[in-house]
């Protein structure tokens, strides 16, 4: 398995919610990455949990760099659904910021939780009072630390607030066993949907 470079822990330290989802998941497990990027978390939880993963990407280039890796990455689309895989084989499925870029948000989320045992989810929170502020005061289309594209180039397509997700989960009858809030790497406790940049959510099927 490759050393971690500098691009890669600079990655890392840009992205908390990828240290939290390696403490979510358990020692030795299975986990499928949707959307994985160049691997840098699917290189953290090999290292550091022993898991066995797997990892699907859109990009070819970012396909090959996480194989130049040592791991074990396919080139999909995920709005094209995970029939190649039978239910609950793996314990879990990751979608770390992944599930605002892609076309069919709603029939993923039933993929993955029909896949896997759990689902973890973080996704950008679009009611993060800094991105409401923005639009109102400057009267353009907001850019922050997780939202930091141009409103011409942005692959964010589905952009939704912390409630907006809660409410998509209570229709579906997912249960959300954890829902962890983070800004600036720091956990938010009170009024999530206002003061937390980035949410984390374990779910898992309606039991």
């Amino acid at each position: 398995m490759e050393t971690p470079t500098a691009a890669n822990l600079g990655r890392l330290e840009r992205r908390p919610d990828l240290r939290l989802i390696a403490q979510l998941v358990s020692e030795g497990s299975t986990v499928l990455d949707l959307g994985c990027g160049e691997g840098d978390l699917m290189h953290l939880l090999v290292e550091e949990k022993r898991v066995v993963a797997r990892g699907i990407e859109i990009a070819e280039e970012k396909v090959y760099r996480s194989i130049a890796r040592g791991l074990s990455v396919l080139h999909g689309d995920l709005d094209e659904g995970l029939g190649d895989y039978p239910d609950k084989s793996f314990d879990y499925v990751v979608l770390s910021q992944t599930l605002q870029a892609v076309h069919r948000p709603l029939f993923v989320v039933r993929e993955m939780l029909r896949v896997g045992r759990q689902g973890i989810v973080s996704l950008p929170n679009f009611g993060y009072w800094r991105v409401p502020f923005q639009l109102f005061f400057t009267g353009r289309m907001p850019k922050t630390a997780q939202l930091p594209y141009e409103w011409y180039d942005t692959p964010n397509i589905h952009l939704a607030t912390v409630r907006d997700f809660h409410a998509l989960c209570h229709a579906e009858g997912i249960t959300i066993v954890q829902a962890i809030y983070l800004s600036n790497g720091h956990q938010v406790r009170v009024l999530p949907n206002l003061r937390c940049s980035i949410a984390v959510f374990v779910l898992e099927k309606g039991r």
